[in-house]
């Protein structure tokens, strides 16, 4: 019987201990800096962003892909957003998984799932890559938004420099005795991107 209680009281130190870790990790994740770093990869419809600011005169309708786009409904905007994630604590931080969400000016763009565990050691920085897929069709037919869009993309030209807000919102999974357990509620990281990010 002392064996059998011996046992149980082992297994209830060692749970405590995992949960006691898990906590001053999440802790350290909250005080995490979280900036976007770069954006890689961005094609709308099909053509590279890049392509199109090096075209001087830039004229989203004469895009092959952005006409089908229209009559189809489904006008794609691919990237991979580089998230810099920086931990000034003096304990690790670790997630094992979170789904995000990236928003323009307060509308969300899209959201989606990173299944990898990321460790951020006391005073280091890691960068995590955010594929994002998205339909910006409803983005596109909205006069007012299509200008900001351009003057976005055009704000390189001369030299010139052109800023915006991104919202991203990330919500992490931990695991506490096996057992996956998801942040209560997103945590909300708002930026100014400069559209020098494209380059």
């Amino acid at each position: 019987m002392k064996k059998i209680i011996f046992l149980c009281l082992t297994a209830i130190i060692i749970q405590s201990c995992g949960i006691g870790n898990q906590a001053s990790q999440i802790k350290a994740l909250e005080k995490c800096t979280y900036k976007i770093h770069s954006a890689d990869q961005i094609s709308l419809a099909g053509t590279d962003v890049k392509r199109l600011l090096n075209n001087q005169d830039l004229n989203l309708g004469s895009l092959p892909g952005l006409a089908l786009g229209l009559l189809r409904k489904d006008i794609p905007l691919k990237a991979r957003l580089n998230l810099e994630i920086t931990n000034p604590t003096s304990n690790a931080a670790a997630i094992n998984e979170f789904e995000y969400k990236i928003l323009i000016n307060r509308q969300e763009l899209v959201n989606g799932f990173v299944n990898q565990e990321v460790n951020i050691q006391p005073g280091q920085s890691t960068t995590v890559p955010l594929d994002m897929i998205a339909n910006i069709y409803p983005f596109v037919t909205n006069s007012k938004v299509m200008n900001e869009i351009t003057e976005f993309l055009q704000g390189n030209k001369n030299g010139g420099e052109k800023k915006g807000i991104l919202t991203l919102k990330i919500r992490p999974s931990f695991k506490v005795g096996g057992t996956l357990v998801k942040y209560p509620g997103f945590i909300t990281i708002d930026k100014e991107v400069s559209s020098k990010i494209l380059l």
